[in-house]
């Protein structure tokens, strides 16, 4: 969606998140019932893609246990196991500054990253003091692969 908010045109875009290849997200709820408030309740599980099924002990070929390490991408973005949606926050911030040099435009729009814990902000300043205002909001589609 995008608004006139004081003198600046803000843009908010909703970015869904999608899980590694050979993971899902879980969303755990609270008692049961209620919806968790924040990101930290969404688990990342590895799931088995094997179409064999596994009988006693016998380990799966395509994971066996000493590879069971997590990728640096969900070390980077998760606390333990659950999304953080501050980590998540801060990497995307990162990666929109270190693009922004590759763009074209670059030279005649200044980008600024505002501060924000939970989404990513950005203010662009282009020509004749133009003003824009991106909001990147998280989100995972439950019941998604």
């Amino acid at each position: 969606s995008w608004s006139d908010f004081e003198d600046k045109i803000l843009y908010q875009l909703l970015v869904f998140l999608q899980p590694p290849p050979k993971h899902s997200f879980r969303l755990e709820l609270y008692d049961g019932m209620h919806l968790p408030e924040r990101c930290s309740n969404i688990c990342v599980v590895q799931e088995c893609t094997c179409s064999r099924m596994m009988m006693g002990d016998m380990l799966c070929f395509l994971h066996p246990s000493d590879n069971n390490q997590r990728s640096p991408l969900l070390s980077t973005l998760c606390t333990g196991s659950y999304l953080d949606v501050e980590k998540i926050a801060c990497w995307v911030q990162n990666l929109v500054q270190s693009a922004w040099e590759h763009l074209p435009q670059w030279h005649d729009w200044q980008l600024t990253v505002l501060p924000s814990a939970r989404s990513c902000r950005v203010l662009l300043t282009g020509p004749s003091e133009v003003q824009l205002c991106a909001v990147l909001v998280f989100a995972v589609q439950q019941g998604s692969p």
